[in-house]
Formats: structure tokens, sequence, C-alpha cells
């Protein structure tokens, strides 16, 4: 059930200063969805934006807003990033003390759930939530910082959840996140990913650049 590749421009890397114009701007340039990093310094080694953001944002695009949480504890911002528009929300099964309560969350606010794989998470973590999950996340890098290089061992992590997904019949985005460029794309997309996103490589070069980078990544430009 594997889509055609879709880009999800990561945020983290556009121009904070222009950050509604650069989500207009990647929205234009053939973005799929939105993919909004928010970190808390404390899970992970940064800190970025909260839902106050996530809600200003919301009028620039029509796009899947794509919010990973990357902030511990989860469970009591859950219900903020909903309400400020997101559409997808994805945590990490190391963020609360029961995943399977949080993804229900997500879901009884009737948005889509995703679950994020760390480097060292293994792809078990996902099995007793498949019958639940929109989305999986396979993290390439140590999630905190954009611009980082490609894990290599990743690729075998989405071979697997890519076998998982398809015995579950299920209708799941399988997203790769982390060193995503011209030259990895190829290898996440081989490996069965059908998300892919992309900071710095879609970023690069300024608006003018966003359509050619897009496709690019996804395949489909020189």
């Amino acid at each position: 059930m594997q889509h055609s590749t879709r880009i999800a421009p990561s945020i983290l890397s556009a121009d904070f200063a222009n950050l509604g114009e650069e989500v207009r701007a990647v929205d234009e340039a053939g973005a799929d969805y939105i993919h909004i990093d928010v970190m808390d310094g404390h899970f992970v080694p940064n800190l970025t934006i909260g839902p106050g953001v996530v809600k200003a944002l919301r009028p620039h695009s029509r796009k899947i807003f794509d919010v990973h949480l990357m902030i511990s504890p989860v469970d009591a911002f859950v219900t903020a990033f909903a309400e400020a528009g997101a559409d997808i929300i994805t945590v990490h099964p190391e963020a609360g003390p029961h995943v399977h309560r949080t993804v229900q969350l997500i879901k009884s606010l009737g948005k889509k759930a995703g679950i994020s794989l760390n480097p060292a998470t293994s792809v078990d973590a996902v099995d007793h939530l498949l019958d639940q999950l929109d989305l999986i996340l396979v993290m390439s890098v140590n999630p905190g910082f954009g611009g980082q290089t490609f894990i290599p061992g990743a690729l075998n992590k989405i071979e697997a959840l890519r076998r998982k997904i398809e015995a579950s019949g299920r209708d799941i985005d399988l997203e790769v996140d982390g060193g995503i460029n011209f030259e990895t794309a190829p290898s996440a997309i081989a490996a069965g990913a059908d998300v892919l996103v992309a900071g710095t490589a879609t970023f690069a070069g300024g608006p003018g650049n966003y359509a050619a980078n897009i496709s690019r990544i996804r395949g489909t430009g020189g």
C-alpha cells in the first residue's frame, strides 16, 4: 500500500524571521506536508517552538501539518498542539509512561497519530500500536538538531517497518527524518519510506530554489 513519495520540509531549517512566508513558499513549491519539529531542551538538546507558533502558521498553508513532538512528558501538550492546527501528531515511546494512552489521546482529538523511533529504539516498539497508528517516523539521526548526517543503519529499520506495515494491511505513512538530501533520499525511498522530511536540502538557496529542491529530493527533478 506504498504511496508515491511525499516531501515534508522541516521548518527547523527555514528563516525563522519570515516563518509564515517560508511556509507559504514551500507549500507553493510542492511540499506535501509541513513538518514542524517541537523540541523542549529536555527530551532533546534544543529548544524550538510551541503551539502558539503552530497556530500562527496555520493560516499560511492548507497542507498537512506534520507535528513531531520531541518533548517529555508529552501528554500535557498534545491537546494544545491539536487545537493549534496539527493534523498529524507524532510522539516518542520514551516520552511518557504509557504510549498507547498517548496515541489514544491523539486519536480522541480527531488527529492522526504517529510514533517516532530514535536510532537506538527497536522497530518492535510499534508492534502493539499498529492498529492505532497513521504514521511511523524513523529518525535517521539522533533528534535535536538539523543538518546532521544520515545514519545508514536506518535503512534496515525502514525495510523492517515496511514489512510490518504491509503485513498489517493498514494505510500507515512510513516517514524518515534526518540527513535526507539528494544523495540519501533514493536509498530511503528504495528501503520503503514514502514520506521524506528534508530541512536543509529543501531550504538551500532560498525560495527561488524550493520547487527544484523538492523535485530533486522526490526523485522527479534534475
